[in-house]
């Protein structure tokens, strides 16, 4: 997949595309649906979506809230299938575009579209003045097609980005990845830590979640991409260490049967299951056996994993 900074106009051969166009962070299954669609309509597809989010550029100081990092997002979509994946820059010129202005400028003369894809709630213009009525409207006056997503249930549960935040914060790991459709993916560039892990025989490796929600501390059974394409099991903690001194959170991953220097690097780790909350420990020893314990009963939930799993 190709990825394009969509402040430019797109090269020619990769005009006359079937776009999906969303916000799409977390990539859920009600976004999915969205993309399904673009790609049905045909060769090229692609994916067209906006960096900053719009919520961020809007309450520049709100608490982190985005479910995927631009890697984690690039990832999940180039996973679906997407020939394209174009980040559109929000910032004041497209927050204070019409509706029209947007439909003409950016999805016809920037970017030439063949067809849109949104899903049924989607609103897009100054004021969010643009939805999917609008923008049949438009591609009737334009001359592409419009697909609309209907909204997506799971066992009689709206999908929805909220509800999964909720869900990771809570450490509900098997009700985020149903509504995610794959477990939830973060990523992060390894930096030097305090490279105690390694003196107990479980080096990790450590990075910050940055513009991204926090899940609950604890710690959680994972597979990890450290950059080769390949996943690997581990098992990895979220918090502030407390047994050997407390600090601001941060993510620390164990990969499996890997022994290198990942700093520098940049994982891809998908949580995959809470195993328990983060506590304190009266020494290194007792710490110890607890991680062998946490390590083995990761390797026998990946273990479980379907035949298959992304």
């Amino acid at each position: 997949m190709i990825v394009i900074d969509g402040a430019a106009a797109l090269p020619p051969a990769w005009r006359r595309a079937h776009l999906a166009l969303g916000n799409f962070d977390g990539a859920h299954l009600g976004h999915q649906a969205v993309i399904d669609r673009a790609r049905a309509m045909g060769r090229p597809f692609g994916v067209v979506t906006f960096e900053p989010p719009p919520r961020r550029f809007f309450q520049p100081e709100a608490p982190p809230f985005r479910l995927t990092s631009p890697i984690a997002r690039a990832r999940l979509i180039a996973d679906l299938g997407a020939d394209l994946l174009i980040e559109l820059p929000f910032d004041a010129a497209l927050a204070g575009m019409s509706a029209a202005a947007f439909v003409e400028r950016v999805l016809v003369e920037r970017f030439g579209a063949a067809s849109i894809a949104i899903g049924f709630d989607f609103c897009f213009g100054k004021n969010r003045s643009g939805d999917a009525a609008s923008l049949r409207d438009l591609g009737a006056h334009w001359g592409f097609d419009v697909e609309i997503a209907p909204q997506i249930m799971a066992e009689g549960d709206k999908i929805s980005s909220s509800r999964i935040r909720a869900a990771i914060e809570a450490g509900d790991m098997a009700q985020a990845t149903q509504w995610l459709g794959r477990p939830w993916l973060i990523a992060g560039e390894v930096e030097a830590g305090e490279r105690r892990g390694r003196t107990i025989g479980f080096p990790t490796a450590n990075f910050r979640l940055g513009d991204v929600i926090a899940p609950r501390q604890g710690v959680y059974a994972l597979r990890v991409d450290i950059g080769d394409g390949r996943w690997r099991g581990g098992v990895g903690n979220f918090g502030r260490t407390p047994t050997t001194g407390a600090r601001a959170p941060l993510f620390e991953a164990h990969v499996f049967d890997f022994t290198g220097d990942l700093y520098g690097r940049t994982l891809l780790v998908e949580l995959v299951a809470f195993l328990r909350p983060e506590q304190r420990f009266a020494g290194l020893e007792a710490l110890l056996a607890q991680i062998q314990e946490d390590a083995a009963r990761a390797k026998e939930m990946l273990r479980l994993l379907p035949a298959g799993a992304p």
